[in-house]
């Protein structure tokens, strides 16, 4: 390891907290690797494999891929290998990685809350179109995601994203994952701070560096400047968002150790306030201590989140200051959290007197002839672009006020809807069964049905009869990919045994929250609900919650004080059916 590197941990200012046994933590003096995967990053940066991509395996083929970088270093080039077909989610758990794996590969886009361009939207659609079958997700990480992706062709795919500013570079693997910026920032009418420049920095300065390529797992970022906290901030391991010191005006506090998955965090709060020039800095010093400091032992407690919580966030914010700061942050009370929706979807006021106008696509599921339908909108209405959000939309910006109902109708007609369900609008879903190893159950198709059926039996629910914030988030494993912990129903997928057989299920999560509501939702012991049985199941969780809420009560309120029948599906209050 570079002496450069650890220069701020030999001038120590602060105690560390010692764990009772060495976790691999860098700074402590723990660097020999503990398990196979901290073995392959120390024997060859992940980022070389780049050139064994371009000028080696996508020449050779598939067969001389060397498997440490197949099922390694690959993913720091945004590169999975994708789920075998046939494989039933039985088996998931049971079968080695390279039994799993297919000849394809998953990639993924970052955006890191850029404004991409007609012709940026265009490149993305057209690599959709000629190399990945046609498919291509938005993420809620604010990445597209294409299936189907032959090795042979990622040097063409690279160089159409570079020719449009895209990259798929450090969008998986235990690096800086893409960004989470506001999808409005910069245009929303009650912004507090544009954040663009401090993402476009740190991306600038710190992705691709080889000081930031050997993480302890992955370190998501994200960064806000509205009121909405549009960026899920309490769910990464770090996040800055907008607030306004009375004396210095409009910045940033710094919230670290969200994360979800099987032992799910909320991110705590430094209570600060950095300016936008900071940021860069401030998002350096944490993801240095992730570096130092980060459990490398085991990989389940190999997160930032761990690392908090152990610490506590005072001692956090101490070694942050003292250590990789030089300086004290100001402070100040964090930011109060808002309620309500964060997915900008229908048509919004800008700062400019235009419009923008937030989409949803069925659990983010699009196309890449869609993604070219996309720019031949944004060309036509003479939209500035569209930004991806963390909850699989796309806002378009830029419209104009007098053609936005013309735009609205345009959007319709290619399947983008500003004016969807509640249930359309509200839904996420994982990649699921369909490509991804770690699946169990599918969760794509199932949840657009769903949607499709809950649409036909409540056609004219609003989100306003809902209590305002509804979702409901469905992932194909425990991972929680999709947030399941923090939406309103959430379902996690698992075999269940129904008529003494094992079928594809989930375990159902109910009134979890972000927000001033945040929690992770409520259990019912033992409760499960099979894939064919899910539409009647929410059918009847929401015919309850609409016979018993009382005015102005949220989905997480009622739930927190219904009784479980209410909850588990077994019975409808009378009179309130569908």
């Amino acid at each position: 390891m570079s002496d450069l590197r650890y220069q701020t941990v030999a001038a120590r200012q602060t105690e560390i907290p010692r764990p009772r046994r060495g976790e691999g933590q860098w700074g402590l003096g723990y660097t020999e690797p503990l398990n196979k995967n901290e073995q392959s990053k120390k024997d060859d940066d992940p980022l070389n494999v780049r050139d064994r991509i371009l000028y080696t395996y996508s020449k050779r083929g598939f067969d001389s891929i060397d498997p440490s970088d197949l099922r390694g270093r690959f993913r720091w080039m945004g590169l999975y290998t994708q789920r075998k077909p046939g494989i039933d989610g039985g088996r998931t758990g049971s079968m080695a990685e390279e039994e799993l794996d297919d000849r394809f590969f998953m990639m993924r886009v970052r955006s890191d809350g850029q404004l991409l361009s007609a012709d940026a939207v265009r490149a993305l659609g057209t690599i959709g179109v000629d190399f990945a079958r046609d498919t291509a997700d938005v993420t809620d990480r604010e990445n597209i995601q294409y299936h189907w992706i032959r090795i042979e062709d990622v040097p063409a795919i690279w160089q159409r994203l570079e020719d449009a500013g895209l990259s798929t570079l450090e969008a998986c693997g235990d690096s800086p994952r893409p960004f989470l910026g506001s999808p409005v920032a910069g245009v929303a009418a009650d912004e507090i701070i544009d954040g663009t420049s401090a993402l476009e920095e740190i991306k600038r300065r710190y992705i691709g560096d080889p000081a930031f390529s050997n993480l302890p797992r992955k370190f998501k970022t994200a960064l806000t400047g509205h009121p909405s906290h549009d960026v899920s901030p309490e769910t990464n391991d770090v996040s800055f968002v907008g607030t306004v010191h009375p004396e210095h005006g409009p910045g940033f506090d710094v919230w670290v150790g969200g994360g979800l998955s099987t032992n799910p965090m909320l991110a705590q709060k430094l209570g600060v306030w950095v300016p936008l020039e900071k940021v860069p800095d401030v998002w350096s010093g944490v993801a240095s201590i992730f570096r130092d400091y980060g459990y490398r032992r085991l990989r389940s407690r190999a997160r930032l989140k761990f690392l908090v919580a152990d610490w506590g966030v005072d001692t956090f914010r101490e070694v942050l200051e003292n250590e990789y700061l030089g300086e004290p942050l100001v402070r100040l009370e964090s930011p109060e959290s808002p309620v309500g929706h964060r997915d900008h979807v229908g048509v919004h006021d800008q700062q400019d007197g235009r419009k923008y106008v937030g989409v949803a696509p069925v659990v983010g599921r699009v196309s890449g002839t869609l993604l070219v339908q996309l720019a031949d909108v944004i060309d036509e209405f003479g939209l500035d672009g569209a930004r991806l959000t963390p909850y699989q939309k796309i806002v378009l910006l830029g419209a104009d006020p007098e053609r936005v109902e013309a735009l609205v109708e345009r959007l319709d007609e290619i399947g983008l809807s500003a004016r969807p369900s509640v249930f359309r609008r509200s839904s996420m879903a994982c990649t699921g069964i369909e490509f991804c190893k770690l699946a169990i159950v599918d969760t794509k198709n199932r949840t657009r049905d769903l949607i499709a059926e809950l649409e036909r039996r409540f056609p004219d629910l609003t989100t306003e009869q809902m209590g305002g914030g509804f979702s409901i988030n469905v992932n194909g494993c425990p991972n929680a990919c999709a947030r399941t912990q923090v939406a309103s129903i959430g379902l996690k997928g698992q075999l269940v045994t129904h008529e003494g057989r094992q079928v594809e299920g989930f375990q159902v999560h109910l009134g979890g929250a972000t927000g001033l509501q945040a929690n992770f939702g409520r259990k019912l012991r033992g409760h499960k609900v099979t894939s064919e049985g899910l539409d009647d199941y929410v059918s009847a969780v929401v015919t309850n919650f609409l016979g018993d809420r009382s005015e102005g009560e949220t989905f997480t309120d009622w739930v927190a004080r219904a009784d479980e029948w209410q909850l588990d599906g077994s019975a409808v209050l009378e009179g309130q059916g569908s």
